[in-house]
Formats: C-alpha cells, sequence, structure tokens
C-alpha cells in the first residue's frame, strides 16, 4: 500500500538523516560510525520520523520545523534494533549482516550507544520553548521501551503470562514510540498540551493495532511476509495468539501447546498443530478484533483533533495500512 504522503515523507526524512550524519563522517577502519552509517542505509519504513513529520504538518506548520524530532526517534529506534540484534543473537537485519556479526558485539554495543547520544544531538535543534517538554517525552519514552525489552526477556522463562502482561509489555516496547512520534511531532509544531496528548493516543493505539497484525501474520500469513510462516510458534513466543489459546482454549488447547513446547524436528506439524489450536481457541478472531479497536480508537483521537480533508485522509489511510498490510 503507497500513499503519496509515506513516498514523499520518507524520501525527506532520508535525506535529512543523511545530511545531519555527514557531521560524523565514515573512514575506512572506523568502527564506531562506519556501523552507525551502515545500518542507517539500510532503509526500513521511517515510520517514526515520518509520523513525527506528519503530524507537524496536520498542526499546520511545515514538516521541516519536525526535523530535529523526527530524526531523534529515527535515530533512537535503529539504535534498539541494534542492541536488539545481539540480545537476540539474530545474523541479518533487512537481509544484510547485522552490525553485530559484520564487525563484532563490542562494536555494535558502542555504536549503538553513539546513536542514542546522536538522538539527543538531533533534539538540540529544537527551539528553546519546545525543548524541555520534547526532551522529557523523549526520555520517557526510552525508559519506557528499555522496559518493555526487559519484560519480552523475562517473559521467555515464564509460564505463567497473561494477556494483560502481554498488552502492555507491547505497549511499552512498541507502541509508546509510535505516540511519542506523533506527539514529539506536535510539540515541534507549538501544539497545545491538549493536542499533544490527543496525538499521543492516537499513536499509542496505532501501535498495539500493528503489534496484533504482526502476531497474526507470523503465524496466519503468506510467503508475501518475506520471512517464515509460525516463527513465534516454532520459538515457543509468547504471543497474544499463544497466551490467549492457553487462557481461553481449555485443556485441549493447553495439552497441544505443552506436547509441543521444545519441539523442533518437525516444524511443519508443529505449526500446523498450533495454528489448529489457536483457531480452535478463537485466538485469530480475538486479534483481528482487537487490532480493529484499537485503530477505531485511534481514529476517534483523530476525530477530536478535528483532522479535515488531506490530513485526515492521510490517517485513515494509516489506519487501514494497519490492519491490511501482508508484511
Amino acid at each position: 500500500m503507497i500513499h503519496p504522503n509515506l513516498t514523499r515523507l520518507k524520501q525527506q526524512a532520508d535525506v535529512a538523516i543523511e545530511a545531519f550524519l555527514q557531521q560524523w563522517p565514515r573512514a575506512a577502519g572506523d568502527g564506531l560510525y562506519e556501523p552507525v552509517h551502515y545500518l542507517m542505509e539500510l532503509g526500513g519504513k521511517r515510520l517514526r520520523a515520518v509520523l513525527a513529520l506528519s503530524a507537524a504538518e496536520a498542526e499546520g506548520r511545515p514538516c521541516e520545523v519536525a526535523f530535529p524530532v523526527a530524526l531523534g526517534v529515527e535515530l533512537f529506534h535503529n539504535f534498539t534494533l541494534m542492541h536488539d540484534d545481539i540480545m537476540d543473537a539474530a545474523p541479518l537485519r533487512r537481509g544484510k549482516e547485522t552490525v553485530h556479526m559484520k564487525w563484532d558485539e563490542n562494536a555494535a554495543i558502542l555504536s549503538g550507544d553513539a546513536m542514542y547520544t546522536l538522538a539527543h544531538i538531533a533534539f538540540a535543534k529544537l527551539p528553546s520553548n519546545g525543548l524541555p517538554a520534547a526532551l522529557q517525552l523523549f526520555n520517557r519514552t526510552a525508559l519506557e521501551v528499555c522496559l518493555g525489552q526487559q519484560s519480552d526477556m523475562a517473559f521467555e522463562t515464564r509460564n505463567d503470562v497473561t494477556v494483560a502482561e502481554y498488552m502492555e509489555m507491547i505497549r511499552l516496547k512498541t507502541s509508546v514510540l509510535v505516540a511519542a512520534s506523533l506527539a514529539l511531532g506536535a510539540i515541534a509544531a507549538g501544539a497545545s498540551e491538549e493536542r499533544v496528548e490527543l496525538w499521543y493516543a492516537l499513536g499509542e493505539e496505532l501501535g498495539l493495532a500493528f503489534q496484533m497484525q504482526d502476531d497474526l501474520l507470523d503465524a496466519f500469513g503468506d510467503t508475501q511476509v518475506g520471512k517464515q510462516i509460525g516463527g513465534d510458534i516454532l520459538a515457543d513466543k509468547k504471543t497474544f495468539l499463544r497466551l490467549y489459546t492457553q487462557e481461553k482454549g481449555g485443556d485441549a488447547a493447553r495439552k497441544v501447546l505443552t506436547k509441543w513446547d521444545g519441539q523442533r524436528d518437525d516444524a511443519p506439524a508443529k505449526i500446523e498443530a498450533v495454528r489448529k489450536a489457536m483457531s480452535a481457541a478463537g485466538a485469530a478472531q480475538a486479534a483481528r478484533e482487537l487490532m480493529h479497536a484499537h485503530v477505531a480508537k485511534a481514529m476517534a483521537s483523530a476525530e477530536a483533533l478535528e483532522l479535515k480533508g488531506s490530513h485526515l485522509e492521510w490517517f485513515q489511510f494509516l489506519g487501514g495500512m494497519v490492519t491490511q498490510r501482508t508484511s
């Protein structure tokens, strides 16, 4: 799904990122800035930067006023990816070697730290009247993302994780940065505190819906997703679908999950059996309903913001993109 705003704002974000990073050029044998340039050049949707720029435009200001926060959230997001890849022992990122594989773990840790610092340097370009509120929100969000990642890791060794705990984990790990991106764009545009809160609520709901669709695509997607279908099932990952099945599927569903836990020898059979248990428990339908409910709440915030014309259409498109995307 392509929208002119998505193409236009992503291009502007890419240009701004490249220009910003030229202040710290790569050099032969450089083990600090070279990995930063490498990871940022792998691309990606630039969704968080695009959201920041979108909010500024919807507030009636040129998107350029939000360049400092757009750069900040995008650098922070990629910093988390660089460190997450180490924790996950991931060999690939967007089809290319991860930083810790191309260099080593120490380089990835240090370059990630540099990216976090560069995010703050980007924020410092904001006018002084908006900087305190922006930094307060950004730093709160950074801590929440770390807490979400820690919770996700802790879930790996727990067998009593609830659906409610999972929803709070994804809110922290994924959704709050989407929310902050919009709110920070509004702050950069000089929006009132009330409107900033509405932008935050819009983004928080979109982020939760996005994660619901991620869970669904992993378990029930097709080859268009671009990754192995059922990867979360094979890893016994505690997703909404699995936890809902445990809570609502009864003894039969729990027996299926227990039987296949830790089994890797017959991947197709495991994926098929667990998917059937999830479907029988109503987990897939529950996830779809919850996803649409979160999108509806996001659109309620858009209405409260009194978005009109092309701005309303753009955010309606984003809501549809979350629920209809295939990757």
